[in-house]
């Protein structure tokens, strides 16, 4: 039996910690690390959550394995990580492939972007 993408972000669902806005923005302040796996293009049209650091999905391993030149330091297991995107498919699948990364206080926020800007929570930026 063959699966589709939204199979995938099904199954990663079940294995992470799902977040909703309200939870993801008492993390913040708390001091989690939020990633917006997002293209730049879409932060640049819809906005971004105040804080969040850019990290598009396609570049997610690299940027996480401190073995290779294209780590970042905001990819810290030591910390609380959170990943969001614009609806919670991408960050759902980041967040389950983090965890086979171990990074074990790794989360996402479910719904996404969209779920954020429909909780009344602040955005920065957007056309």
């Amino acid at each position: 039996m063959t699966k589709g993408a939204m199979d995938f972000v099904s199954e990663a669902k079940g294995q992470i910690e799902n977040l909703a806005p309200q939870q993801v923005a008492k993390e913040l302040e708390e001091g989690a690390v939020l990633i917006d796996l997002r293209e730049p293009e879409e932060v640049q049209a819809t906005g971004r959550i105040p804080g969040a650091v850019n990290a598009p999905r396609g570049m997610l391993e690299f940027y996480a394995d401190s073995s290779l030149p294209y780590h970042r330091e905001e990819f810290d297991k030591d910390k609380r990580i959170i990943l969001h995107c614009a609806s919670g498919g991408r960050s759902a699948l980041g967040a389950a492939t983090l965890k086979q990364m171990g990074y074990d206080n790794v989360a996402h926020l479910d719904g996404g972007m969209n779920a954020w800007k429909q909780a009344g929570q602040p955005v920065e930026g957007g056309s």
